[in-house]
């Protein structure tokens, strides 16, 4: 078998790839590179073709796949470009799809949590969505996108996936847009105090990168189209990582709390509902946060 994983060279990409390859998988890695890292792809064995998602023609020169995972997007919500950021997530989308559609091949896509906006907690799927940014937004239009064409007789296994919050290994070269955990984990590397907004008791679904790129995997085999929240179905607070992080990293810095500059536009709070996750997998996460870090740290970080 062999797929084809847009964004393959990013850090929830590389991960994927890394768990088909290892599932004796041959791999099609497509990105453009402008969010992504060459050091991503270092062992990977698979044919790596430096292109667009928003270049119509490069769908014509891809080689035959059995299936696509699409990880390919801009995911720093603090952009300012809203045009490109819709441009390259949602008409990057509908390229990939109207690809998969013509081959007749499987789809499993990164949708995002950031659709529920400030929407009740643990989030359902099927609920309200207020996306709060454009990013959100874009990721919203795709699943709408998505769940009408899964409605349509013939169609292929269509599969999107919310992550929620995602860290772990690979995602040093996203900057500012790399976790939470690793923003804190660098802070106190330093020795300096770990930096959150008053007072640390914003609480997120952290998962374990781990977890999201073997979930999304397996999406592949599932025996429907559907929309699954990726999350461990338990928030934490910015404080339990800290806490988290200065037990792996045997430190005791206290927090420094500061003013949130993105007030009405940040969502203090998210929690997977993961109960279609579980019963349309059979399993979910399975690392806890601390467990998640504490592997993280002793095998990525500290090497």
């Amino acid at each position: 078998m062999r797929f084809l994983v847009t964004g393959g060279a990013g850090f929830i990409g590389s991960n994927v790839v890394e768990i088909l390859e290892d599932k004796g998988a041959q791999t099609v890695i497509l990105d453009n590179f402008s969010h992504a890292s060459y050091k991503n792809l270092l062992s990977v064995k698979g044919e790596v073709i430096c292109g667009d998602i928003l270049d119509e023609k490069i769908f014509d020169k891809l080689p035959k796949v059995d299936g696509v995972i699409h990880e390919a997007a801009i995911t720093d919500t603090t952009l300012k470009d809203d045009a490109k950021m819709m441009a390259v997530n949602f008409n990057g989308f509908k390229n990939v799809l109207d690809f998969c559609l013509r081959k007749n091949i499987k789809l499993v896509y990164a949708s995002s949590a950031g659709v529920y906006g400030e929407g009740p907690s643990p989030m359902k799927e099927e609920q309200d969505k207020i996306p709060h940014n454009t990013y959100a937004y874009s990721k919203y239009l795709c699943d709408c996108l998505a769940q009408k064409v899964r409605s349509k007789k013939g169609s292929p296994l269509i599969v999107g996936l919310r992550y929620f919050n995602v860290y772990g290994p690979s995602e040093y070269h996203k900057g500012i847009s790399a976790s939470m955990i690793y923003q804190l984990y660098l802070q106190m590397m330093q020795g300096r105090q770990p930096r959150v907004f008053k007072y640390g008791e914003q609480k997120r679904d952290f998962i374990y990168v781990k977890d999201v790129a073997r979930l999304t995997v397996e999406a592949l085999q599932l025996k429907g189209s559907t929309i699954v929240n990726l999350g461990t179905g338990q928030a934490r607070s910015f404080n339990d990582i800290i806490a988290a992080l200065n037990s792996a990293l045997k430190l005791d810095l206290k927090p420094e709390y500061f003013n949130n500059p993105y007030e009405g536009n940040y969502q203090d709070y998210t929690e997977a509902d993961t109960g279609h996750l579980r019963s349309t997998f059979g399993a979910g996460a399975q690392f806890s946060l601390e467990e998640g870090i504490s592997d993280y740290v002793s095998n990525y970080l500290s090497v």
